[in-house]
């Protein structure tokens, strides 16, 4: 059974949530605010973290922060939950790490969906010999000759970023962001977002990825 952390400081929407979350079947924990949330997760270790973003003692932004810089959870899925549907913001979460961004009020198909889809990618994306480090693209953009925008996206595609996401990241068009998927596919000569990932994890994963300071 799959354990997953809501960290929400609304009681009701707090006890609806995990209401639902229970009756799919998952373990569930619930914590008040974001402080109480962070030592959650360092004790139950869940498979998923459900957020809020403004919340008391440290709001969402902060605990994704706290819970990036920590081994035991660095890699645990990540979805926001907020009110807030503004582009600066999805951003900002993106940014930090965040796997998706839900504005509330959620609906339930919409919110399942999106917790078994980053489930199931979480158990497929990364091969336990890989230890990529994701805090530059520039060691993409060597290795494999590509332009500074075009290492960028693959370094979020190898970290399972819908195309969607990625234009919200970088701040550019779904329209290019297909343009420069394209252009992996071609330069690294292979046909699908699972393929190119792999390359990219193995270039994120060598000696020189993790020596390579990141770029300014």
């Amino acid at each position: 059974m799959k354990k997953i952390l809501v960290i929400e400081d609304e009681p009701e929407m707090r006890r609806n949530l995990l209401t639902i979350l229970r009756l799919e079947q998952f373990a569930v924990v619930g914590a008040a605010h974001g402080r109480e949330g962070v030592e959650l997760a360092r004790r139950e270790a869940p498979d998923l973290i459900l957020c809020d973003v403004m919340m008391p003692e440290l709001d969402g932004y902060g605990v994704l922060a706290e819970l990036r810089r920590d081994s035991g959870l660095s890699a645990t899925p990540f979805i926001f939950l907020t009110a807030k549907g503004e582009k600066p913001d999805v951003r900002a979460g993106m940014n930090l790490g965040a796997d998706d961004y839900l504005t509330k009020p959620v609906v339930k198909a919409e919110l399942l969906e999106a917790i078994r889809s980053r489930l199931t990618r979480a158990e497929q994306t990364v091969r336990p010999e890989f230890r990529p480090n994701f805090d530059s693209a520039r060691p993409l953009e060597v290795e494999l000759e590509l332009t500074p925008r075009v290492a960028e996206t693959l370094l979020w595609i190898a970290q399972g970023k819908t195309n969607g996401d990625i234009a919200t990241i970088l701040g550019i068009s779904e329209a290019t962001v297909k343009k420069h998927v394209l252009e992996i596919f071609s330069r690294l000569g292979v046909e699908t977002r699972t393929a190119a990932s792999l390359r990219a994890l193995e270039v994120l994963s060598s000696p020189a990825a993790h020596a390579s300071p990141p770029a300014s």
